[in-house]
């Protein structure tokens, strides 16, 4: 979605308003093309998706993953001056705060279903018999 927005305000720039803006080192070597990467120029690798095969990890990173795109969004927000930019934000700002819940339900509930008392000891997914519980 991002990148959408982005080709749609960079698709008809001119030398001189890619100059203007700084985009120049960005269009020598992608001219308008989007080429995702953070604000600071690393490019997105799949070292972003951090999974461990674990769901109690991987349901709190996916839980931290949604804060950080939710707080980057609030960050466009307070910089950005274009209404239908603005617009289309928001709505992905609430798809992250709407992601975030669903996560937290989630891990409520796996963590419900585990029958042991220390469920943070043994990998569910893997771990066959976990510690057992004293009789």
């Amino acid at each position: 979605m991002i990148g959408a927005i982005v080709y749609q305000l960079t698709k008809n720039l001119t030398e001189k308003e890619i100059k203007e803006a700084g985009f120049e080192d960005y269009f020598v070597d992608h001219t308008l093309g989007i080429y995702p990467q953070s604000s600071s120029g690393v490019p997105f690798s799949a070292g972003a998706l951090a999974v461990k095969g674990d769901p109690i990890t991987d349901l709190h990173e996916n839980m931290a993953a949604e804060q950080k795109a939710r707080t980057t969004y609030d960050n466009i927000l307070r910089f950005c001056d274009d209404y239908d930019v603005k617009d289309a934000i928001r709505f992905l700002r609430e798809r992250e705060i709407v992601h975030y819940q669903r996560f937290g339900e989630n891990l409520r509930i796996l963590t419900d279903k585990l029958d042991e008392r220390n469920f943070y000891a043994f990998n569910p997914s893997f771990d066959k018999c976990p510690v057992k519980k004293p009789k």
